[in-house]
């Protein structure tokens, strides 16, 4: 008989079923959390006179050495286990006797649970925030080198306007920074401690859960056991945050699957985070960046899993609550796994300053070419009129926008001067946009100020 089977009954469980109700698979990645909270739970269990001084030695003694069992190897749990929570009960009791069956006084494996997955949860955000925090610090350092470095802007995936590569990367950066912040917050939902709301309604003992809760680096206990049993938002924060994050990272491969197309051909991938063709010798595919872009549907995905699970459960536990961690868990190992292929592929890229200088063609500066007719009294709709025609006939004659004869160029309106040519310089047009957040060097030099200042002044978070 195991631990969790009760003598309410007395058939054994259908094979089929223990198999399908067995969570192992997914918990047992928590039995770090599982033993450390049952260390703290045993210390509230002395304090409330359950345990004996001794008896909570023994079990402090008995759960380290679990721990090192399962470090080692040692220790596997067994199928009629269930779950990490019973597969380390078993072993404890194994190992220490009585001391070891008393420790499940005043707790439930559903606060018990909720409890190891918020601990887990915290230690997987702290590890990647600084893998965004690190990967923040190599886009200032690249954008840092690349403040000159021109290329073109995009809309609608057509040549737009002149930015620098430094503006582009510096994009990312404050993506990311938002990102940091909602991790941030996803962190501080699992500051609350649900280890005494019992199966659903609390226990019957003085446990002391302000203790325990500073014991196990809580903030607090949560204020009403029916929801600390069924609520999972911290869960949903993570995966929210998450998925926006997965979303910013499939934009960047996205674009960097272009810009190492020939038809691009901005960027090269360094030769460890490229793959090869099977039949094709000659190929050099980008797939760390298809595999950044697949890692958006995935996340996204994982979040509306979770939130179908939850949304017509009645208070409180139901089983249907172990896929939390179905969810949970394949979204923190997506990030675990990509964020840092990301850090990898961002410090060994190659630019082609060359080829996106050449793709800054006269045409990109057509705006400027209209706002300079503005300076000359022409209302904007006039101005935008009359260059929208001067590019229509320079794309006929298959020339750039300075490529028309000046007395042509005259014929269409008087006030298109000889200046025209400075108005269609693209380092001319990139200082032209010198204004907070615009891509002028000077600009995205205070930019850069700012992005190494928030790092610098960013303290790491830290699990206790």
């Amino acid at each position: 008989m195991t631990i969790a089977r009760s003598g309410r009954f007395a058939d054994e469980r259908d094979p089929a079923f223990v198999a399908l109700n067995s969570s192992l698979a997914l918990d047992w990645r928590l039995w770090r959390e599982d033993i450390e909270g049952s260390v703290a739970h045993a210390r509230a269990l002395e304090r409330a006179g359950v345990l004996t001084c001794a008896e909570r030695a023994a079990v402090d003694d008995g759960l380290a050495a679990v721990g090192r069992e399962i470090e080692s190897g040692a220790f596997a749990p067994r199928d009629e286990d269930e779950d990490v929570h019973m597969a380390v009960e078993r072993r404890l009791t194994e190992l220490v006797g009585e001391a070891g069956a008393k420790l499940h006084t005043g707790r439930s494996r559903n606060d018990q649970v909720v409890t190891d997955v918020r601990l887990n949860l915290r230690r997987a955000i702290d590890r990647q925030v600084a893998a965004l925090r690190a990967l923040q610090g190599v886009l200032v350092g690249r954008a840092g080198d690349n403040v000159e470095t021109i290329l073109p802007a995009y809309t609608h995936l057509q040549r737009a306007q002149v930015t620098s590569l430094a503006h582009h990367l510096l994009a990312y950066f404050w993506m990311f920074e938002r990102d940091v912040d909602r991790f941030g917050r996803a962190r501080a939902a699992c500051l609350e401690l649900p280890l005494g709301a019992g199966a659903a309604v609390g226990v019957n003992y003085a446990i002391d859960r302000e203790a325990v809760a500073a014991e196990l680096g809580f903030e607090r206990v949560t204020e009403n056991s029916l929801e600390a049993v069924a609520g999972r938002d911290f869960a949903l924060d993570y995966l929210g945050a998450a998925a926006q994050l997965g979303v910013h990272l499939g934009r960047l491969g996205a674009e960097l699957v272009l810009w190492t197309s020939h038809e691009f051909g901005f960027v090269q991938l360094p030769d460890a985070f490229s793959g090869g063709s099977s039949i094709m010798p000659q190929k050099r595919n980008p797939d760390a960046a298809e595999l950044m872009r697949a890692g958006a549907p995935r996340l996204a995905a994982d979040l509306g899993g979770l939130l179908g699970v939850l949304h017509g459960l009645p208070l409180a536990y139901n089983t249907d609550l172990r896929e939390d961690k179905r969810y949970l868990f394949d979204a923190v190992d997506c990030l675990d796994g990509l964020l840092p292929v990301v850090q990898g592929v961002l410090e060994g890229m190659e630019f082609d300053e060359s080829r996106m200088a050449t793709a800054c063609d006269t045409y990109l500066q057509a705006t400027d070419l209209a706002d300079g007719l503005v300076a000359k009294g022409l209302p904007f709709r006039e101005a935008h009129h009359l260059t929208g025609t001067l590019v229509r006939l320079c794309l006929e004659r298959g020339v750039g926008l300075d490529g028309l004869p000046s007395e042509e160029v005259r014929r269409l309106s008087p006030v298109l001067g000889d200046d025209i040519a400075s108005l269609l310089d693209a380092r001319a047009s990139l200082a032209r946009k010198d204004l907070a957040g615009g891509s002028a060097p000077p600009r995205v030099r205070e930019q850069l100020a700012r992005a190494a200042a928030l790092l610098d002044a960013s303290p790491p978070f830290t699990q206790p």
